[in-house]
């Protein structure tokens, strides 16, 4: 069978969508069937597969674990952007970090994808807090899609990528890489020792300790069922300390979900 011919019958998307589900609790709807049809295509050619079945039966065999990790990789949408959702930033500079006085202080971007959002967070705590240097700050940057966590860690951005980074950002903590082609950047050493990154499925057991101060968990809930959700941020809570914060998206509150979090404003809360 050509694989251009190569249809995701109803049956292998329930399939499909069990796997992912069950691996990192991304709840793929009804109505993206051509969607994940269209990412698995790209896996079907790299395997040099010619049918959604043959690739299914090679994920679930004991050979296929580190396909169903690129399965879930292909699958999971990894849009992100420098300050995306500024408003997160501004509140972080205006009211939380001149209230924060103690030497050591700890972030996570719980879905950091391909790294704008702790590289930006990055920026804004060295441009914030005094004396950063004799202080203890991490970041902590985790994502599930190993692709995206080495992305990340090269610290490397196309012109089209950085060109919403305020000009004066760019020119104080990004490097231009000469090299042939389109303009290439990279984050400075200052900003990225920051910065640690890590693969993690936030459904596997979390091995660092926190507490954390402020985490941001953003844009990561749409895809799971309510059942899921609830569990995360129950899990999230008992990460944050007295006192600290959690960021969603703006299209994730968390109304639907019983939590011990006090409202702050849209898509904040606080411990």
């Amino acid at each position: 069978m050509s694989l251009l011919l190569a249809e995701l019958t109803e049956k292998q998307f329930r399939k499909v969508s069990q796997l992912v589900h069950d691996l990192c609790g991304i709840h793929l709807k009804e109505g993206k069937e051509a969607l994940v049809r269209a990412r698995l295509m790209k896996r079907l050619r790299a395997m040099g597969m010619e049918s959604f079945d043959a690739y299914i039966k090679y994920i679930e065999s004991d050979r296929g674990g580190a396909e169903l990790g690129m399965m879930v990789d292909v699958i999971t949408t990894n849009k992100t952007s420098f300050f995306r959702e500024p408003a997160h930033f501004d509140f972080l500079r205006d009211q939380i970090l001149p209230d924060i006085h103690r030497h050591r202080m700890r972030f996570w971007t719980a879905a950091c994808s391909s790294g704008e959002e702790p590289f930006s967070l990055s920026i804004l705590l060295r441009e914030n807090i005094r004396d950063i240097d004799r202080k203890d700050v991490k970041i902590l940057a985790t994502d599930i899609s190993s692709r995206m966590i080495d992305r990340a860690k090269s610290g490397l951005y196309s012109q089209d990528v950085v060109q919403e980074i305020p000009p004066p950002y760019l020119q104080k903590y990004f490097w231009r890489v000469n090299s042939p082609g389109p303009k290439v950047y990279e984050v400075q050493k200052n900003i990225r020792a920051m910065v640690r990154f890590a693969r993690l499925n936030l459904m596997d057991p979390w091995p660092m300790k926190g507490p954390f101060d402020v985490i941001f968990c953003r844009n990561v809930m749409i895809y799971f069922n309510r059942a899921t959700q609830q569990r995360l941020i129950n899990r999230l809570w008992e990460y944050i300390g007295p006192g600290g914060y959690l960021f969603v998206g703006h299209s994730e509150g968390l109304s639907a979900i019983t939590h011990k979090f006090h409202y702050v404003r849209p898509a904040i809360y606080r411990k």
